[in-house]
């Protein structure tokens, strides 16, 4: 059973940096990419970053050039370096690991998410 297991969510104030770190059960390898999405409360889910297996990253445009995704595949984690935090910033963090298929179809899996709160 695939198990994604994030921390280092928290409260801060606005232009402080937290780092979240998600632990897979699996191997990084088992996923084509991983990354981190969000949701704020009556928001939908939307990406923040992805990394593929090959280590190309993709940021939304709201947190480039503040946040920084890397990967550890030796460790099977994930982590998220986020600096200059803003308060728009706050909502639950999930960790997520996809595989792509030859059909263009997809499967996500995702950690239990964790809470970033910044205050103004």
């Amino acid at each position: 059973q695939v198990q994604l297991v994030e921390s280092g969510g928290g409260l801060v104030q606005a232009g402080g940096s937290l780092r979240l770190s998600c632990v897979a059960s699996v191997s990084n390898f088992r996923f084509n990419t991983m990354g981190w999405y969000r949701q704020a409360p009556g928001k939908q889910r939307e990406l923040v970053a992805t990394i593929t297996s090959s280590g190309s990253t993709n940021y939304a445009n709201s947190v480039k050039g503040r946040f920084t995704l890397s990967r550890d595949n030796a460790k099977n984690t994930v982590s998220l370096q986020m600096n200059s935090l803003k308060p728009e910033d706050t909502a639950v963090y999930y960790c997520n690991g996809r595989n792509w298929y030859e059909d263009n179809s997809w499967y996500d899996y995702w950690g239990q998410g964790t809470q970033v709160t910044v205050s103004s």
